[in-house]
């Protein structure tokens, strides 16, 4: 009896994992139908820039000086983690099959 109740447990998490991954990829597919690994690449290569702003910030600014103003260093930390955020969902997005990456080549 135990075993039919974990067998049926399974197949209803099964099911409901299939009709995510249904829901993810018709939407997902509707937003972002022309997802292409230029375009993946770009947002990496922006990702790199912020995160080398946010890290040049850090080692110029004298943290020794009471009266230092954080608020620049603050919003390029959080422009960094918010792009990053950005790139780990979509990434994550494209792992899980959700939208197909298609070439440049093939776009009309």
């Amino acid at each position: 009896m135990h075993s039919d109740q974990t067998r049926a447990q399974r197949r209803l998490i099964e099911e409901i994992e299939m009709a995510i991954r249904a829901a993810n990829r018709e939407i997902l597919g509707q937003k972002l139908p022309n997802l292409n690994k230029e375009g993946f690449y770009r947002l990496a290569v922006s990702v790199a820039k912020l995160r080398a702003e946010y890290l040049e910030a850090v080692l110029t600014m004298n943290w020794e000086d009471e009266t230092a103003d954080f608020s620049s260093l603050r919003s390029k930390r959080e422009k960094y983690e918010e792009a990053t955020a950005a790139f780990e969902a979509l990434e994550r997005t494209i792992e899980r099959g959700y939208v197909d990456i298609h070439s440049a080549t093939s776009e009309s």
